[in-house]
């Protein structure tokens, strides 16, 4: 765990070491700041539920960003078998790396905390559901960087990996809106494919075994998917 703690902390830290993580965080949060205000003066209401739907069409767009480099700028600048013979196991750092950028996107969605108390101060907000709804952005915000994570290791292009991350989330984000053209098992399963139709749920307090294991199962495959593409040197 100590090593996975330590990989975490690097990966973190070369964040803050270029402007990237900066320009991200300012421009997200700024954004999330004006439609929360257009939102709640439009909606008149205490409930951050459209502002959810927001953040989660925003974070299609921020997270590629984001893990465009973990693995691709390793494989860049010749580091990548360096990290791979050190005393750690492929697995601690498949982790390490996740946990990290996982902890940067936690920061972003815990700065938005702020809206519950002014909304509260304003109304009387459902509590339950706007925590179910920081549950279900951080759990596809989870989804949508081990999706990043997976991209970044086939390639040691940045650019190519965010593209490829790009590419994937567009589909989980947009297939909802195929549903209409399908029917029986088909309609069945795009509509179970799609993150947006997960997270809604959670959005309005309804938090289900489903919805949970398709964030779960998915975060599960991309982190081993990634462990066996940087172990079979996939891609290089």
């Amino acid at each position: 765990m100590n090593k996975i703690n330590a990989i975490a902390g690097k990966e973190l830290a070369a964040y803050f070491k270029s402007p990237v993580a900066y320009i991200v965080l300012v421009i997200t949060i700024s954004a999330f700041n004006v439609f929360f205000y257009m939102i709640i003066e439009e909606n008149r209401e205490a409930s951050l539920c459209d502002v959810f739907k927001v953040m989660e069409f925003l974070f299609v767009f921020v997270v590629p960003i984001l893990t465009m480099r973990m693995f691709s700028e390793e494989k860049r600048a010749g580091t990548m078998e360096f990290l791979m013979t050190t005393p750690t196991t492929n697995t601690e750092i498949v982790l390490g790396k996740y946990l990290g950028n996982l902890t940067f996107y936690t920061a972003i969605v815990g700065i938005t905390f702020l809206y519950y108390p002014i909304i509260e101060f304003f109304g009387q907000p459902d509590l339950t559901a706007t925590l179910s709804g920081y549950v279900g952005i951080w759990l596809e915000g989870a989804l949508f960087i081990a999706v990043g994570m997976l991209a970044s290791s086939w390639t040691r292009n940045q650019i190519v990996a965010a593209i490829s991350t790009y590419a994937i989330l567009f589909s989980l984000y947009f297939s909802a809106s195929l549903v209409q053209y399908f029917s029986g098992p088909a309609q069945t399963l795009v509509r179970y494919v799609g993150a947006a139709s997960h997270s809604q749920n959670f959005a309005v307090g309804l938090v289900t075994p489903g919805d949970l294991i398709y964030f779960l199962s998915g975060i599960l495959a991309c982190v081993l998917l990634t462990r066996l593409s940087i172990e079979n040197r996939l891609w290089q």
